[in-house]
């Protein structure tokens, strides 16, 4: 058979049993799919420059044209963030009557996205505080407008405070896209469901990773490789993770933690002003003020130009 004649005659049969598979575990019809998934993408991206008006124009432009283009900006984006919630809400709903969860999914699309909005002065302004930090707590920093156009830890913090508030409001998915997309971009992991605190730092960035049920104070500063994880996922009677349940560490304020450290558990507190030290374990809950680091390692260190002679420190 030529290539031709399989193109013309099998593969159509394939992408018939593709279908078919596919429609047993989603509903192909009311999911937003990957299209669905770039519009959230270029949602958040929007309000990136929304709270942070005329960061993003080109200048000379003066206050009024700015506050016409965010506006604008803002409008459109809410729309099309209501459209994608709608979408969501719909795709979870239990109600067999499609009329009926038409207009509910609308109605609480529409209240959801105008209490996320009504919330963006106030996120802007905690977001300052997440800079202020990153300058304070960074000696090489020279500016916090350095912090704001070039950090990985700032464009992780606003995707999460965005993607915090639709978490707490109970959309699906659409906070999900917006953290992993956060992940793709800073290698960054915060779940959306982490609470934290304002003047938050992450030095550096790569490999951190924050769990959904983590709790972070304010004026934390964590450094990179950390991981505020779970110890162990309890099981139902299937053998199944149970969702829903505190899996993640609490952290208080004003606590430092140095590079490659783990701390798991959901019952694991570590105490206001604390330091925790690079790749430390830790499993249980530690006072404030506490000191935690391991021992310092014993290296052997030779010198080749003097073959006979080792030093043991």
């Amino acid at each position: 058979m030529s290539l031709n004649d399989w193109l013309n005659q099998k593969v159509p049969e394939i992408t018939g049993s593709l279908t078919s598979i596919n429609k047993q575990y989603i509903d192909v019809d009311n999911s937003i799919g990957f299209d669905g998934r770039d519009r959230v993408i270029k949602i958040i991206d929007n309000f990136h420059e929304v709270l942070f008006p005329g960061i993003y124009m080109t200048r000379p432009i003066d206050e009024t044209r700015v506050n016409v283009v965010c506006s604008n900006k803002l409008r459109e984006t809410a729309l099309d963030l209501r459209d994608i919630i709608e979408k969501v809400l719909f795709y979870n709903m239990e109600d067999s009557d499609p009329a009926n969860c038409e207009k509910y999914c609308r109605e609480q699309a529409d209240k959801i996205v105008m209490n996320l909005i009504n919330r963006f002065p106030a996120i802007r302004q905690v977001l300052q505080t997440d800079i202020q930090a990153a300058y304070n707590g960074d000696p090489a920093a020279l500016s916090t407008e350095e912090i704001l156009l070039s950090y990985p830890s700032i464009v992780a913090i606003y995707i999460h405070r965005i993607a915090h508030e639709l978490y707490e409001m109970g959309v699906q998915i659409v906070p999900r896209i917006m953290s992993e997309y956060a992940h793709r971009l800073t290698g960054i992991d915060i779940h959306p469901g982490a609470t934290i605190g304002e003047s938050f730092f992450i030095d550096h960035g790569t490999g951190v990773v924050i769990g959904e049920t983590c709790t972070i104070g304010k004026n934390v500063k964590i450094y990179q490789g950390v991981t505020l994880g779970a110890l162990s996922f309890p099981l139902d009677e299937n053998g199944n993770p149970i969702k829903g349940i505190k899996r993640h560490p609490n952290i208080a304020d004003n606590v430092v933690i140095y590079a490659g450290a783990t701390i798991l558990g959901g019952e694991t507190t570590i105490g206001h002003d604390s330091v925790l030290g690079s790749n430390i374990w830790l499993t249980h809950s530690v006072p404030p003020y506490s000191r935690v680091y391991n021992s310092q390692p014993s290296p052997n260190i030779s010198n080749s130009q003097m073959k006979n002679i080792e030093y043991h420190i």
